[in-house]
């Protein structure tokens, strides 16, 4: 009864009619904003986000070129490619990496050489490139992989082509290698041509042809479920396969140079004068370059190159050793050239030579001199004191200039990667270099190829090719041609020549007397001598540290590695010559007895065919 005074039902009414208007209205509101937004999105923003419904669906994968192949002059593969299947994780899709990759361990082998290649790879990719964590799968763990796959996001198996080298340490040092791209060269190349490749040129020919044999990136366009799993290839465009290059190299001849080097530290470099074509290139102790195609070890790496014995050294390209008496025909030619010396003027050698007032005695080899000397016998039996006067004579801008046109102290511009260019000095270098002056004596230690004068085999045996050539420079090429693979013909690669211009009577006279250094009674490498064939060259010793004013030179006091390098160059036939070569052995001691059995042994091989015998010979002094 008293409920019933106090309530108002009118009230009541008009405040619930309020609450559902407001209700209503606000319903209302809030679903004009929902059908707003939902219009923004399917039509305004529509081309936006179809392109990103796209983008989840569709990828674009770079296709790599496959790397050309490398060649020999008589078409054996040297550098080849062969497949290969790695596992690779793309780290950005991947939740707990240590926790995967211990999972994967219970599937199959994965060392910790592994995971460190890995973690320094992945660091190295672009973002859901993957890095490969294992390499080389074999079939049984790809298919203990395929069958879990769905076990692991993030994981693939992806096959690739890697580079291989069938002949390993003996192509080494010419051929080079591909490695892993790291960050300093992802600066530097076209990072999008190089999509989808791991591998550059690092060292020696694959670095040099880096641009040739790399090819051009391809694309293929894929549909992908949410997984990231390729459903089917949309669009593809094929990568442009890299060009095969087809070598000067002699591998058979590079072989038997090997093997007649074996045992020793040093280089061989022969060269077909007629083309400048590098038949063999030969750096002794030497590697296998296939364990650095994948990332060689740490330890392995380490041994390597910590080793005493040095077999990363490229000696044939950047060995820089004086030259010692090799130079002393191309001194000779100088002095005939500028019209210094006549070839049949004589000189008096009593074992030594002195400069005006000075009491310096500059010694000869032989402790008794060689009495009257002419330049053939000079050249011959290697006469120190006949050099020393023509130098003096000549003078050192004079030398330099002359010797400079054989290219000695610059590169010889092989195509080839990392080749110095040896040291030919001067009035210039020495004041750059020392801050002094230069001094007679000087002259006189270039003019038989010691002292500061260095040179490297390379440089040598280009020297010796444009005498047997009779003046012709060509610079050397280890490449023949370049080939596209499918199209045509190789397409030669044209040499680079120049014309010293040199007197063809100088140049006989210079050339006998080096037939006389293998031919005459009295020549220095006259034991290599053959009556197969008739060879041009010249012995020389490098001094590895300077003898006392009052000292002499005794080998058998001198420690292994402190004794002299042995020096040989050579051409023949010397009447058409087909083969020019330069060797040096490292603490050999003497050149004929050490380098030119060395050289005869290769010069057999190619001109005869003739498995190489490598013959003890007695020591022969080499004029140093």
């Amino acid at each position: 009864m008293i409920h019933s005074l106090f309530k108002d039902d009118r009230q009541e009414t008009r405040l619930f009619s309020r609450r559902v208007l407001l209700s209503a209205v606000m319903a209302t509101i809030l679903l004009l904003l929902v059908a707003g937004r939902v219009a923004h999105l399917q039509i305004e923003q529509y081309p936006h986000f179809s392109t990103l419904s796209q983008d989840n669906r569709v990828k674009i994968e770079p296709l790599a070129p496959t790397r050309g192949m490398i060649y020999d002059a008589h078409g054996l593969l040297l550098a080849g490619n062969s497949p290969s299947y790695s596992l690779v994780i793309v780290h950005e899709k991947v939740e707990d990496l240590e926790a995967l990759i211990a999972e994967l361990a219970t599937l199959i082998p994965i060392a910790d050489k592994d995971r460190q290649r890995y973690q320094r790879l992945r660091r190295q990719a672009t973002p859901y490139q993957g890095a490969p964590l294992r390499t080389h799968l074999t079939e049984e763990e790809i298919a203990r992989i395929a069958v879990n796959s769905h076990r692991f996001p993030g994981v693939d198996i992806r096959a690739e082509l890697l580079r291989e080298y069938p002949l390993g340490e003996f192509t080494a040092h010419v051929l080079g290698y591909v490695g892993r791209i790291n960050e300093d060269e992802l600066r530097r190349i076209d990072a999008s041509d190089y999509r989808g490749t791991h591998y550059i040129g690092k060292i020696g020919v694959e670095k040099a042809y880096e641009e040739a044999l790399h090819g051009h990136v391809g694309h293929r366009q894929v549909e992908v479920n949410a997984k990231g799993r390729v459903l089917r290839v949309l669009e593809s465009q094929r990568p442009a396969p890299g060009q095969d290059l087809h070598l000067y190299l002699d591998i058979r001849l590079q072989r038997d140079a090997a093997a007649v080097m074996a045992g020793r530290r040093g280089a061989l470099v022969a060269i077909d004068p007629r083309t400048g074509g590098v038949l063999a290139l030969v750096s002794r102790p030497s590697f296998d370059p296939n364990a650095f195609v994948e990332g060689i070890g740490i330890k392995e790496y380490a041994a390597l190159r910590d080793s005493i014995d040095v077999p990363l050294f490229n000696r044939a390209l950047r060995g820089q050793y004086p030259p010692g008496s090799t130079v002393k025909p191309f001194v000779g030619l100088g002095g005939l050239a500028t019209g210094v010396v006549r070839f049949h003027d004589g000189k008096y050698c009593r074992g030594y030579y002195q400069l005006p007032n000075n009491e310096h005695k500059y010694r000869d080899w032989r402790r008794g001199g060689h009495g009257h000397t002419g330049m053939e016998r000079a050249i011959i039996e290697s006469c120190d004191v006949y050099f020393y006067d023509l130098a003096h004579d000549m003078g050192i801008d004079r030398l330099h200039a002359f010797l400079g046109e054989f290219g000695f102290g610059a590169r010889t511009g092989v195509d080839v990667a990392g080749e110095l260019g040896g040291l030919l000095p001067s009035r210039e270098w020495k004041r750059r270099a020392r801050n002094r002056g230069w001094y007679p004596g000087e002259t006189l230690i270039v003019g038989i190829g010691q002292g500061a004068f260095l040179a490297t085999p390379l440089q040598l045996a280009v020297a010796t090719a444009t005498l047997a050539n009779r003046g012709r420079f060509i610079v050397p090429q280890v490449a023949r041609a370049t080939h596209v693979p499918g199209l045509g013909a190789p397409q030669p690669i044209p040499p680079r020549v120049r014309d010293l211009k040199l007197n063809p009577r100088h140049l006989d006279q210079v050339i006998q007397a080096m037939v006389q250094v293998v031919e005459g009674p009295s020549g220095t490498a006259r034991r290599i001598r053959t009556p197969a064939y008739r060879i041009a060259g010249k012995t020389g010793t490098a001094q590895v540290f300077t003898v006392g004013q009052k000292e002499r030179y005794n080998e058998a006091q001198v420690a292994e590695r402190k004794r002299d390098h042995a020096w040989f160059i050579a051409f023949a036939p010397v009447e058409e010559p087909r083969i020019a070569v330069a060797v040096i052995v490292e603490n050999g001691g003497h050149g004929g007895s050490v380098a030119a059995p060395i050289a005869r042994a290769v010069l057999d091989s190619h001109l005869l065919g003739k498995s190489p015998v490598l013959e003890t010979q007695g020591e022969d002094a080499d004029g140093e």
